[in-house]
């Protein structure tokens, strides 16, 4: 019999870090899933349209995925929203808007998905995160937050379920993505241009993060470029 191809859903895949994941995937035998805010464009994947604040619209991609090629085995929460506001002069609408991205979409796609993925084998969650979480830097107090409290949400779900399930959380210096360009205000202060990590080579990680043994979890790894100070 042919072996089954194993489901992956990832967040965030119509751009930079996620587009290079659906892609590397996309020629692995999986059957990949990508969600997106933005509409679909010319994509190699399934596809389908979901604004991850929204419960709804997470109720709406639960229901499609399930019904045309059943539970994921492996969920890639990879959606993010950067900002850089000081705190006394900020918008609170805006930190809002990156919380309910970065902090409370991953947390509605897995109760989503989380209750029958763990009645399957070994299946995974694969959270990406930042070197910014746990690393207050000026401007910076709204993002490292809300990838802080991703990182908890990780390390829990590993606490919860040791023997169902595999967490891992990639934690990601600057990347040659339009994730600068496209934050909810602010700039970056630093020059990241001469040297930034490579979506492909994120994608190259992940891909053997999901092809370790199974008896054994990748828990977390850290990649940032050579000279990039924290």
């Amino acid at each position: 019999m042919k072996k089954q191809k194993k489901i992956v859903l990832i967040t965030g895949g119509a751009g930079g870090i996620g587009t290079a994941i659906t892609k590397k995937l996309a020629v692995s035998n999986f059957d990949v899933i990508c969600t997106d805010c933005k509409e679909k464009q010319n994509f190699p994947t399934a596809f389908f349209s979901c604004d991850l604040r929204k419960a709804e619209e997470i109720q709406q991609l639960y229901n499609w995925t399930t019904r045309n090629y059943g539970i994921p085995h492996i969920l890639i929460l990879n959606a993010g929203l950067g900002i850089k506001e000081k705190l006394a002069e900020g918008d609170p609408e805006k930190w809002q808007k990156v919380f309910d991205v970065n902090l409370m979409g991953a947390l509605r796609c897995l109760r989503a998905f989380l209750p029958e993925m763990l009645m399957q084998k070994n299946s995974q969650v694969i959270f990406i995160s930042s070197v910014a979480a746990n690393q207050p830097f000026e401007y910076g107090g709204i993002y490292s937050a809300s990838k802080t409290a991703l990182e908890i949400i990780a390390e829990t779900l590993r606490l919860e379920n040791p023997s169902k399930l595999q967490v891992t959380t990639i934690a990601l210096g600057a990347v040659n993505t339009d994730f600068f360009k496209n934050q909810l205000s602010g700039f970056s202060t630093t020059d990241y241009s001469t040297e930034m990590l490579d979506a492909t080579k994120i994608a190259d990680t992940i891909y053997r993060c999901i092809n370790t043994s199974e008896n054994q979890q990748i828990n977390k790894i850290t990649i940032r470029p050579k000279h990039q100070v924290f």
